[in-house]
Parts: C-alpha cells; structure tokens; sequence
C-alpha cells in the first residue's frame, strides 16, 4: 500500500507561483507513475500532469501547459507540482495520485490540498 500526503496549497495573487508536493510512505518497492488532477466542488475532476516515475515521460493538461511542471525526488519518494503564472481558474482541491504498476489507473490518492488563485 501507498500512502500520499499533499502539501503546499494556500492563497496566492493572480500571476503567482505555488510549489505542491506529494510525499509518498508505505510498503513497495518503487513508484511507477506519478500525476496531479484538480477539482472544483460540483465540477468534473480534472487531469493537470502526470510523468513516470523514472522522470522519462511527462504529459500536461492543456490548461496548464507552459505554466504548470511536474518532477519528482525519487530518493525521497516525493513529487512535486510546480505552479506559476497562477490565474483565477487554477482555484481548485489539488489532488496527487499514484500508482506502483504499468496501469492506465492509479489506485493510490492523497487527501488534497485547496489552491485559491485571488484576482
């Protein structure tokens, strides 16, 4: 089992920058994929970014490509979303995910952490 703990949400101004990360603690040997999805309450949840944990693959939302980056520290087992250019939109429950096999789902989510984006 995999556990996920958000990090690094709070309020930021129009134009700022905010820095989440995903700690990931629990049995296993190695992550497989790691990824960051997004949530407005009484909205479909929305996929932001997501690589493989061996950091050769990484894929954006369109929304937040040129604006969003997703790495990770494998030694540590944490992975990070780095958000600048930040916009009203972006106000949202961010939400990491991940999983330890070559699936096209994750089976492991962390609690969330809200970004509020003020114009």
């Amino acid at each position: 089992q995999v556990q996920l703990v958000e990090s690094g949400g709070g309020l930021v101004q129009t134009g700022g920058s905010l820095r989440l990360s995903c700690a990931a603690s629990g049995h296993f040997i190695d992550l497989y994929k790691m990824a960051w999805f997004r949530q407005v309450i009484g909205k479909n949840r929305e996929f932001v970014a997501s690589m493989r944990w061996n950091g050769i693959n990484s894929y954006y939302g369109d929304s937040v490509k040129g604006r969003f980056t997703i790495s990770r520290d494998s030694a540590k087992n944490i992975g990070y979303l780095q958000m600048n250019h930040l916009e009203p939109e972006d106000t949202a429950i961010y939400y990491c995910a991940a999983s330890v096999e070559a699936v096209a789902t994750y089976a492991f989510w962390g609690q969330g952490t809200q970004v509020t984006v003020s114009s």
